[in-house]
């Protein structure tokens, strides 16, 4: 049976022709090719890489982005895109996200035209992958105190430092990696933050695949180990010092999983409201009863505010009004709910919950990681506090 979105409050009439498009066609390619193979592929914690040239062709990959390949839709657009793709799997819409925020736009925003040509239309294909390299073992929500370094010697960059918890990291072609470039002779402390782009064969660059996961076990998570990698100066991004860089990439993904989280969230609802109507007890579908129909309330009352704040978030976007803390806010709520609506779908779902037979335990281990990445809850409310006081608590 088609999957029909959840929309209370008749959000379609405030999409375009060409978002409702957008949404409609990533809907109907989730059911058809997602849906049919993501279990498994979680049960083996493998990344359905096969369907990476499909995405390709339906011009997902930095589809927010104007020339060189990309589609040069709406971040509306761009957002119902990651919803529907996050509804078949967190895996799925992370690969997108980072494809298209994290490694497309800093060459679309910071990098030099040869770099733009060289990479991005084949990226939008599909036919390269990238990866971002900003978080390392010691810094997470502290990326200004990385050690990763680069020094320049002669016509390149010399490289040296190790980056963890990287998506697509192990089947990239190249990484966005940050590094502080120190200036000759002198101190880590005295490194600027640059962006550097690595290819895969660069030598003393390598990208060991992370294993032993619960959460997002359908999707590549790598370490980056950078031991005295040389690379030519062509290749650092001449537009952009400093955190600013990252933190600019980082606001990109962190909208898209505002709306990437909403499809989570659906599918569990519908696969909830589905059971609670099928299953019998006490005689009747346990629908009836009123401790399911307040559940059931609570979750349509929660993705319809997320749903309204992540279109409202979009159009700013678009409009280019938007601020940093207006995406915290919305990558925030809407993980945070999400979270909580795959726990509840689970407990109406019973012992079955947990079976992979309902998607509820597959998005709730996989909400655990997305409310943590891209910043945590918990930093994301910092940053939120920083705004109406002034005061930075995190530092």
């Amino acid at each position: 049976m088609a999957f029909e979105g959840l929309d209370f409050y008749n959000v379609d009439a405030h999409l375009s022709d060409e978002e409702r498009m957008v949404r409609d066609l990533v809907r109907g390619w989730v059911d058809d090719n997602v849906i049919p193979v993501i279990e498994e592929h979680c049960r083996k914690g493998t990344f359905p890489r096969h369907l990476v040239p499909q995405i390709g062709e339906m011009g997902l990959l930095g589809m927010n982005l104007e020339g060189y390949g990309c589609a040069g839709m709406s971040n509306v657009a761009y957002g119902l895109a990651c919803q529907e793709m996050e509804r078949g799997d967190s895996g799925l819409r992370s690969f997108v996200s980072v494809q298209g925020s994290l490694c497309m736009f800093p060459i679309w925003k910071y990098g030099s035209e040869e770099q733009k040509q060289k990479y991005l239309p084949k990226m939008a294909k599909g036919e390269l992958i990238g990866c971002f390299g900003l978080t390392e073992p010691d810094f997470g929500s502290n990326p200004g105190g990385m050690i990763t370094k680069a020094v320049e010697d002669g016509d390149s960059y010399v490289l040296n430092g190790a980056k963890m918890w990287i998506t697509n990291g192990t089947i990239a072609d190249l990484a966005i990696v940050w590094a502080k470039l120190v200036p000759p002779g002198g101190t880590l402390a005295e490194g600027v933050i640059r962006g550097f782009v690595v290819e895969k064969d660069d030598k003393g660059f390598s990208a060991p695949e992370m294993h032993g996961k619960h959460s997002l076990k359908a999707s590549v998570t790598s370490e980056l180990v950078l031991q005295d990698v040389r690379i030519p100066k062509d290749r650092l991004l001449p537009n952009v010092r400093g955190l600013g860089g990252p933190f600019g990439c980082l606001n990109n993904a962190r909208y898209g999983i505002a709306w990437g989280a909403l499809g989570a969230a659906m599918a569990c609802f519908d696969s909830a409201r589905q059971y609670s109507l099928s299953r019998i007890q006490f005689g009747k579908p346990i629908a009836s009863f009123q401790l399911v129909q307040n559940k059931l309330a609570w979750m349509l009352r929660e993705i319809t505010k997320g749903q309204l704040l992540a279109l409202h978030v979009g159009r700013m976007k678009d409009n280019g009004t938007v601020i940093p803390e207006q995406i915290s806010l919305a990558k925030m709520n809407n993980v945070d709910i999400a979270l909580q609506i795959a726990r509840a779908a689970r407990d109406i779902h019973g012992a079955n919950g947990v079976l992979d037979e309902y998607p509820v335990m597959r998005h709730a281990a996989n909400l655990e990681s997305v409310y943590t990445y891209e910043g945590t809850h918990d930093i994301h409310n910092l940053i939120l506090g920083r705004w109406i006081t002034g005061i930075p608590a995190f530092e």
